[in-house]
């Protein structure tokens, strides 16, 4: 099978080299940074394609020999990327956080018999797989909880943070008003609301805040209780919060002497250089999923932990790991037909299709990602 992924970067990269890595799959990757692409093809020999991934008429020309197609482009791009990938008929596994609802493709995706796996990452991706899995085991499902933080191993001022994609992907996080589900009802909260601190061993204190991550699980998992909530080292919080209320995250441009500027844009720009992770410079990735339910007239609860770090033998970073190997576990069980149902896919229908979480959680343990999990 041809396989093409859209987008080489960090993430984007790392799925490409995993994809070709066992010679199952001829990949090809396009971007329009021609840097990335020659570095990608020097590193592995996976051909290149040099596209603006903005044009639907290149990204058109750029699917069309595929049988398969990976999106992984920055959030802004994602929804009309899946849309004409979709269009041209394509399966396609696509980890781009965009903001429009991706059901509102449905009913294209059913119409050319297409299945799109959307959200296929770590954070939406494997706690909706892992979600989706036991829905089909417990009788009655009670509350749902992800915590989840990609974080630089080496605490630098004054962010203590470092991100390995689009910078306004992050900031996304932070100004998005953070959807859960409380007592069977939708609540929304401003982002980065109700912080808390948490123990975790083999890191220590973090923060937790609301974040907009349910997505497709506020309308496709019937539970009085969910929620997720994004991880960073303490202090971060309050950064973030001054710079959002002083109207640095803001996208509607302001006048200035040389014309007029967004302040995201300039805002995403500075602190790409701030966030951009060094060579060699190591990351981890924390997630802890809980899930409670009833089984067999008892409560149960599931806790899956995860402690994933950079792999210098690849230069691969933890959070690209982890992320990236979702997807290419999404897009093995896609291509080997172990899912197959055409429409959009939010990753808890892949945890729901007898055989996929079990799949997929093997696919990431082959890989070094392992959850560990524990139940009472």
């Amino acid at each position: 099978m041809k396989i093409v992924v859209l987008g080489a970067g960090r993430v984007g990269s790392a799925i490409a080299r995993d994809l070709a890595a066992e010679g199952e799959f001829e990949v090809v990757a396009a971007d329009l940074a021609q840097g990335a692409l020659d570095r990608l093809a020097e590193s592995s020999g996976i051909a290149t394609r040099r596209v603006d991934l903005g044009d639907p008429a290149e990204v058109a020309a750029v699917v069309r020999p595929a049988d398969l197609v990976v999106g992984a482009v920055p959030g802004s791009m994602g929804f009309a990327t899946v849309k004409r990938v979709i269009e041209c008929g394509k399966p396609v596994v696509d980890i781009s956080f965009f903001e429009e609802d991706p059901f509102l493709l449905d009913d294209l995706a059913r119409d050319k018999g297409v299945t799109a796996v959307v959200d296929c990452g770590i954070a939406p991706g494997c706690g909706n797989i892992i979600l989706g899995y036991l829905e089909t085991v417990l009788e009655r499902l009670h509350s749902f909880e992800c915590l989840v933080g990609g974080l630089p191993v080496v605490r630098t001022w004054p962010y203590e943070y470092k991100a390995v994609f689009s910078p306004a992907d992050v900031i996304e996080e932070y100004t998005r008003p953070a959807r859960y589900i409380s007592h069977g009802r939708v609540v929304s909260m401003p982002a980065l609301s109700e912080p808390e601190y948490i123990d975790f061993p083999g890191v220590g204190t973090l923060e937790a805040f609301n974040t907009d991550g349910l997505r497709s699980l506020i309308t496709t998992v019937k539970a009085p209780f969910m929620k997720e909530r994004t991880l960073r080292y303490p202090g971060h919080i309050e950064k973030m919060r001054m710079l959002r209320e002083t109207g640095f995250f803001r996208k509607e441009p302001v006048d200035l002497p040389g014309g007029r500027v967004s302040p995201l844009e300039l805002t995403a720009k500075l602190l790409f250089h701030e966030w951009r992770l060094g060579e060699g410079e190591e990351d981890i990735t924390v997630m802890r999923v809980t899930v409670e339910g009833e089984k067999e007239g008892r409560k149960v609860r599931h806790v899956f932990d995860l402690l994933d770090r950079y792999d210098p033998a690849t230069g691969i970073t933890s959070m690209a790991r982890a992320t990236g190997y979702t997807c290419t576990a999404g897009v093995r069980a896609v291509a080997r037909g172990l899912y197959r149902r055409p429409g959009i896919s939010p990753p808890e229908f892949l945890g729901r299709e007898p055989g996929c979480y079990l799949f997929v959680m093997q696919e990431l343990a082959n890989r070094g990602v392992v959850f560990r999990e524990s139940v009472t």
